[in-house]
């Protein structure tokens, strides 16, 4: 039996080059080992409990994730400590969180809300579970999360007098930076959120609460926020895998997924593809075509890529790369990686949390 090209997969496919997710994977490792900050890298990025795992083989000490769907993945398949960077509110999504909590795995939510607290205590105290909670801070996202210092101290209070629930710390997600081209705009904007958490946390300290825990952190300023800085954990995911608009940051790290296709059609000046956007994530733009920097995508539709060839180096037929726009939202679009090596297919691997959108 002869072993399978990569040119021989049929498309669309979704491919993962192994050698470059597994020198990413170190890349952060090496960087993240004399820090402060531990990594919890996200989930939601490849939603592939294989991946985690070898994010942990290399020191991550756990992961993160944003949806409950996800947390149950994970603990299945045997990731020990999990954060979900997320409120939970649906009663009966609060009492399967408490379900989880219940096993062998520690379980961390965030909250913003009192009544939340008191829905959270309440379905651990009947299931019998201990859940942990970070007090989700608004630091610029404008999307969950309080904005005070007396704000959070109100739910810390809350927590710490609850049942069944453990107050761990902070959650404090600086999102609205991370891909941000300026390094220094990015630095400066950075240690401003700092200062205003470091501000909290002596209200908390002076309060008689110690925090463990403030947890934030993003592929594009993962180098700002974990270099010893307030946060004590670094939730980047996307650096597993890269896209064009983490490329325009210049980090170390370099594009390990892309998307298979094949020229279906050839005509002069231009070429169509069989990956539209039904395969390919375009909310953050475009795809680029790996290797043929002088091509450009016009546009995808549901099943077609357009794509200008002025120079006409695309022949019918031709197997071809996608680097998408938004690694994260392309793979929730597929089923299973396909995993190269040297050109070589290695293993398929599923994406198993794909959908897990509850």
């Amino acid at each position: 039996m002869q072993p399978v090209l990569k040119e021989q997969i049929e498309t669309p496919a979704l491919l993962i080059d192994l050698d470059i997710l597994e020198r990413n994977i170190q890349i952060m490792a090496e960087f993240m080992k004399n820090k402060n900050a531990k990594l919890r890298p996200h989930f939601k990025t490849h939603k592939c409990p294989t991946i985690a795992h070898k994010q942990i083989s290399k020191g991550a000490k756990g992961i993160t994730c944003a949806k409950l769907g996800e947390a149950e993945i994970l603990a299945a398949a045997g990731i020990k400590d999990i954060l979900i960077a997320n409120e939970i509110v649906e009663p009966s999504k609060v009492f399967r969180l408490a379900g989880i909590a219940h096993s062998d795995a520690k379980i961390t939510v965030a909250v913003d809300n009192a009544e939340n607290i008191a829905d959270l205590s309440r379905a651990a105290s009947i299931i019998g579970s201990t859940i942990y909670v970070l007090v989700e801070v608004d630091i610029g996202m404008r999307r969950c999360g309080v904005t005070t210092p007396n704000e959070v101290v109100h739910l810390v209070k809350k927590i710490i007098n609850s049942e069944g629930l453990v107050f761990e710390g902070l959650q404090a997600y600086e999102g609205h930076l991370v891909y941000k081209t300026d390094f220094n705009e990015r630095y400066h904007e950075v240690q401003e959120i700092a200062d205003k958490l470091g501000e909290i946390r002596a209200v908390l300290t002076q309060n008689g609460v110690s925090v463990n825990e403030i947890s934030g952190g993003g592929t594009g300023t993962y180098n700002i926020t974990g270099n010893n800085t307030i946060w004590t954990e670094i939730q980047a995911g996307s650096y597993v895998f890269m896209d064009t608009v983490y490329n325009k940051l210049g980090l170390d790290f370099q594009d390990s997924l892309t998307i298979l296709a094949t020229v279906i059609h050839k005509h002069s000046g231009y070429a169509i593809t069989d990956a539209g956007f039904k395969v390919c994530s375009v909310e953050q733009g475009q795809p680029q075509i790996k290797d043929y920097p002088d091509l450009r995508i016009e546009e995808l539709n549901e099943e077609h890529g357009k794509i200008i060839d002025e120079k006409n180096e695309l022949q019918y037929r031709q197997k071809i790369e996608y680097v998408p726009s938004h690694c994260c939202g392309t793979v929730n679009l597929y089923d299973k990686y396909y995993c190269v090596r040297n050109g070589l297919l290695e293993t398929v691997w599923p994406v198993s949390a794909r959908g897990k959108s509850q």
